[in-house]
């Protein structure tokens, strides 16, 4: 999905779809910081569906480890400073008001990687900045769960069905199962399967683990109206 398939990724999920979220994470990052928050760094920025929305506030400074979407977000938001790097071990020498996580923070399946992936956010957080990670589920409110979706662009189309599943409720992970068929401008008709092994951990670990790194940290309610009760996101703010 993130590299010989980057191309179809907003025929699977559309920015045009993420402008709710994307206002939500804008304000929760602008109440959280001690400042304005002008310039924000994105790390996991994908195919830049976020960012075509926080734009128009901020100043992005987007970063992702696949330069097969890099290229796709530079399509889309040809204005935004791209950057490849793994969001574990990315240093830039800069900082910014805010530091933004969606939901690639999932894919860190070991709890090491997880500080190493805040301690980057911290360093890239100036004095009173704020840090927003959004992991897709946290172990007391992960359910098992199917969607389906799809979007029709350029002549081409895709539709998916999502499975997400936890095989093992004793470890930290689950995985997502995608079956995606692709029409082609030709009318030929593929289908793709798609594995996704991501971290389920407890909210506790993620709370303990940004106040080690130095982040005052809570945990608030992620507010959306395709989104069940229970749904968290972890804001720290450093200093």
């Amino acid at each position: 999905m993130y590299g010989d398939l980057a191309e179809w990724f907003h025929l699977l999920t559309a920015p045009e779809d993420y402008a709710e979220e994307a206002e939500y994470y804008r304000r929760v990052m602008v109440k959280a910081a001690d400042g304005l928050v002008r310039e924000v760094l994105e790390l996991g920025s994908g195919g830049g569906n976020n960012a075509s929305h926080m734009k128009a506030h901020f100043t992005m400074t987007l970063t992702d480890l696949s330069e097969e979407m890099l290229v796709v977000s530079r399509g889309l938001n040809p204005e935004c400073e791209h950057l490849a790097g793994d969001m574990c071990d990315l240093r830039l020498g800069r900082t910014f008001d805010a530091v933004f996580v969606h939901d690639a923070v999932s894919y860190l399946t070991a709890e090491d990687d997880v500080r190493r992936a805040i301690e980057t956010a911290f360093v890239h957080c100036r004095d009173g900045g704020a840090a927003l990670l959004c992991p897709d589920d946290v172990r007391e409110n992960f359910k098992p769960s199917t969607r389906h979706g799809g979007h029709d662009g350029g002549g081409r189309a895709l539709r998916y069905m999502e499975w997400a599943w936890d095989p093992d409720p004793a470890d930290t992970t689950c995985v997502t199962d995608f079956a995606m068929m692709l029409r082609d401008e030709d009318g030929s008709v593929r289908v793709e399967y798609d594995r996704h092994e991501t971290g389920l951990f407890p909210k506790e670990m993620w709370l303990r683990v940004m106040k080690d790194v130095g982040f005052k940290a809570k945990a608030v309610p992620f507010e959306h109206s395709e989104v069940e009760a229970g749904a968290i996101v972890f804001v720290g703010v450093k200093g």
